[in-house]
Formats: C-alpha cells, structure tokens, sequence
C-alpha cells in the first residue's frame, strides 16, 4: 500500500488541522465518543497502524493506545462507518496529489481491518489506566545521546515499577515507542524517562534531542513486560541493567526502597566505559541512602582505565555477583536479552529465578526452553497481529 504510505506523510505533515477535520466530521453526524483533546491522537494513530509500516515494538505500542481509547471512549462495531467515512474524507481532503481514484476504497478497507483488529485488541487488554497527556518539565543529557525527560501527566499515570509506557509525541504524531519510567510511583506523579538516541530510531533521535521544556508527550497505558518484583517472592535481587535498560530496574529499586523487609539487592549496571554511565550521580546518591542492603556494581566492556574487577561484559559481571536464592532481573538491548537467556542459565540460575524483559520481538526461544516471552500475556491478541491493516 505504497500510495497509502505517501498520503499519509502529506496528511502527517498538516495533522493539526487534519484531527480536527475528522473530529469535526463525526461531530457534524452526532457521533459523539471522541473527546476533541484526544481527536489527534486517535486520529493519527489509527493512520500510521493503516498505511506505517512499523517495527513489531511499535506497532504494538499503537495498538495498545488504540485498544484503550476503544475500551476508555466506548466505541462498538457500528462505529466502523462513521470512523471509516471520517478517515477517508479526511485523507482525501488533505493528501493532495497523493490521493488517487482507487484511494478512497483503499483506506477504508484498510480502516475497517485495522478496527477489526483494534476491536480484538481492546478486548485482550482489559479496562485500566487511560491514555493522557503529559507535559515536559525538565530535560538534561547527561551524556551525549542520552535525554532524561521529567513528564508531568494532567492525571495521574498509574504504573508499577517495572511496567513499560507507549511514547508518542505531536512532532511526529501516530509514532509510538516503548520507554519504562525510571522511578517508583511519585507523591508529585512526575515521571522520569530515559531516552537513547538510536540512529536508525524513527522517535528516539527526536525525544533525545528535540522534545523541550513545554512540550506536550502523549501516553499510553502501562503493561508488564516480565519485570514485576512481585514474581520474586520475596527473595533477594540481582538485577543487571544494560544501556537506558537501567530505568525500570531503577524503578524497582525505588520500589524496594519503601520496604526492604531485610531483602538484599545488587545492581549491576553496564556501560561501555566511564563516560557512558549516564545516571551515575543517582546511583551514588541510591547507594549512600540504602548501603545496608543496596549494592551498585558498575561493569565495563571496554575500559583499560577502570579496576579489573569492573571490566567485563555484563553478563559476565553479572555471573560474578550471583549468589544462590537470588532472584535474577535483566533488562537492555535485545542482544543482551538473548545472553543473558543463552549464558545464565548455565550458571546455577534456576529458570524459575530468571526475568528477562520483553522486547517486543518476534516469537523465539524462551529461557533455554520453550517461547520467548516476546509481549504480556494479556495482550497475546495483540501481540499475534504483525501484519499492516491494509488493503
């Protein structure tokens, strides 16, 4: 649907003024669900599951959002004509010279898969918290690369340390991405994200370096992807952070910080070298506060300068700390999912005691064994559907 995707970019490009077209459409035939603060959010986000041609993580993440605003606004099946005849109409007004005659069939047959497919998901997914806005407060870069975003939502967001959030944002609307909140459920409510500009990354690169103070970020609901501390009954914590990975293991700890119940906790924190240990002030600052039971190991994969006893890749330092009845928790970038699953079990972890987080992957090996926990189990509808809703 190669002439959908072009449309679409023009659309993208005026989106402001096509939300509120497609809003003022539905309202002008009394179809009523949609509130005008969300118009565009919905709007483009139901655009981009139709003609974008995501990765598997974010596809998922647009159908969460979309899935929750299905359940939140209440829509239902006979929504489909109002919603597909809004869409139409709208990206034909608006597309310019991309729109063709066989356009407007098209899109709408794309339309009614995607809420098809919306519709399973919303069902899968459940009532819970509700997609919002959110304002940024405060940015720094701590590192080159490297943003820290404090978001303040107009509600409260609720979560568990752990838990990961889509991402969209207005600068490129209908793009969404997974981030975990860095830190336990606050009395202020903010929440602290950590973004790594990826190169090849369509949201990161814009999170990272051009989302300002004032800018509006919009979120979705909150899922778990295999880092609940509930499943660790208790048991001390060997938690081992990879990259911007450290956020929802910082978050937990936070979270273990509010009870520690005698439970002991080391985090192992890997980093290329020094200079990429991007969060290391709150880390000294967690260590002092809870150094009778928190332990932080920085591990350095290539940096001559720093001790030996820091210097390895993460997995390795991570192997060195383990001790028997821990309770094992990884998260980072997908290839250190997969070695952590390949290398610990062989080194006393009792498959039972091993969380690896979810990266939204296509499905594969799980712990040595088994399927790989690629999305939450209660979005596996979800999570099944890769394919584009398009014609």
């Amino acid at each position: 649907m190669a002439d959908a995707r072009l449309s679409w970019v023009a659309v993208r490009g005026v989106h402001e003024r096509a939300s509120d077209h497609f809003w003022a459409f539905m309202e002008d035939r009394s179809v009523r669900f949609l509130p005008h603060l969300y118009a565009s959010m919905f709007f483009t986000t139901l655009g981009q599951v139709i003609a974008g041609r995501d990765d598997p993580a974010g596809r998922r993440a647009a159908l969460a959002v979309l899935g929750r605003m299905y359940q939140r606004f209440g829509l239902h099946a006979y929504h489909d004509t109002a919603i597909s005849a809004a869409l139409v109409d709208t990206v034909g007004r608006f597309s310019g010279t991309a729109w063709d005659a066989g356009a407007a069939g098209r899109w709408e047959r794309g339309c009614r898969r995607a809420l098809r497919l919306v519709e399973r998901v919303a069902g899968a997914v459940g009532d819970g918290p509700q997609v919002m806005v959110g304002e940024v407060e405060s940015r720094t870069e701590p590192v080159a690369g490297v943003a820290v975003l404090t978001v303040r939502p107009v509600r409260r967001l609720r979560f568990r340390p752990g838990q990961a959030v889509p991402i969209g944002t207005p600068r490129l609307p209908g793009v969404w991405r997974w981030y975990s909140p860095a830190n336990a459920p606050r009395p202020d409510g903010t929440l602290e994200f950590h973004v790594r500009s990826v190169s090849a990354g369509a949201l990161s690169p814009l999170l990272a370096t051009q989302v300002r103070p004032g800018d509006t970020l919009w979120l979705g609901p909150a899922v778990d992807v295999g880092l609940s501390l509930e499943a660790s009954a208790g048991a001390d914590l060997l938690l081992a952070a990879g990259g911007t990975g450290l956020a929802p293991l910082r978050a937990m700890v936070e979270q273990v910080a509010t009870a520690p119940n005698g439970r002991r906790v080391t985090l192992v924190v890997g980093a290329r070298t020094l200079f990429d240990l991007y969060d290391a002030s709150t880390l000294d600052l967690l260590q002092r506060a809870h150094r009778d039971w928190l332990t932080v190991v920085p591990a350095f994969s290539d940096d001559p300068a720093v001790a030996p006893a820091a210097r390895g890749d993460l997995v390795t330092v991570a192997r060195r700390h383990h001790r028997p009845g821990q309770a094992v928790y990884v998260c980072g970038p997908p290839a250190l999912i997969e070695a952590a699953r390949s290398r610990l079990p062989g080194s006393g972890i009792a498959a039972a005691d091993l969380h690896l987080a979810v990266t939204f992957g296509r499905a594969g090996t799980r712990r040595g064994g088994g399927r790989r926990p690629t999305c939450p189990e209660r979005q596996r509808d979800q999570c099944a559907a890769d394919r584009p809703a398009q014609a």
